[in-house]
């Protein structure tokens, strides 16, 4: 005959096991039932050629180190390579810009994310809002806001001379349910 604390320790025992094979580590977050995913992070971004004063064509490379979360408590680490090209980029402004971001995820996921769509206005800073869709992998079909902010008290002075080379921004990326 079992005692009612043996039952209790075999009942915890089982939903200890059950939930360990339901509930996916934060190791691996992805997509949430409605496909939505955020993640924060901080990026390293270089421009070629350099963004000055004067508006040009200008090739953007960033490599960004991000932590997305699906729902409460559930965070993952995740990395992405992002490539653009701007008709018109300057230190002050940023338009028209089209490209790619490659996310990674812990788990070995991964999101490809086409940008077509910018805006972007200068303030204490530059921040870019960028629109695209997921084309590939986790969260395919969905839509994507990406906010970037690159913080300066007064404008670069390399903006008035060779031209700023990279900078440091945040990055905010929403795939929308």
């Amino acid at each position: 005959m079992v005692s009612r604390r043996g039952t209790a320790v075999t009942l915890g025992s089982l939903a200890l096991v059950v939930s360990s094979v339901l509930w996916a580590p934060a190791g691996q977050a992805h997509p949430g039932g409605d496909g939505s995913l955020t993640c924060s992070g901080t990026a390293h971004g270089s421009y070629d050629p350099p963004l000055t004063l004067r508006s040009q064509d200008s090739r953007i490379h960033a490599d960004v180190r991000y932590s997305c979360t699906d729902g409460p408590g559930r965070n993952a680490p995740a990395t992405s390579s992002f490539d653009a090209v701007a008709p018109s980029a300057s230190c002050v402004s940023l338009s028209d810009a089209t490209g790619t971001e490659v996310v990674r995820y812990a788990d070995g996921g991964r999101s490809v994310i086409v940008i077509d769509g910018t805006t972007a206005r200068a303030a204490t800073g530059l921040t870019v809002v960028q629109s695209g869709r997921v084309t590939e992998g986790r969260g395919a079909g969905h839509f994507v806001r990406r906010t970037v902010t690159s913080y300066f008290r007064q404008l670069p002075p390399e903006c008035l001379g060779s031209g700023l080379r990279s900078t440091q921004s945040s990055v905010e990326l929403e795939i929308l349910p």
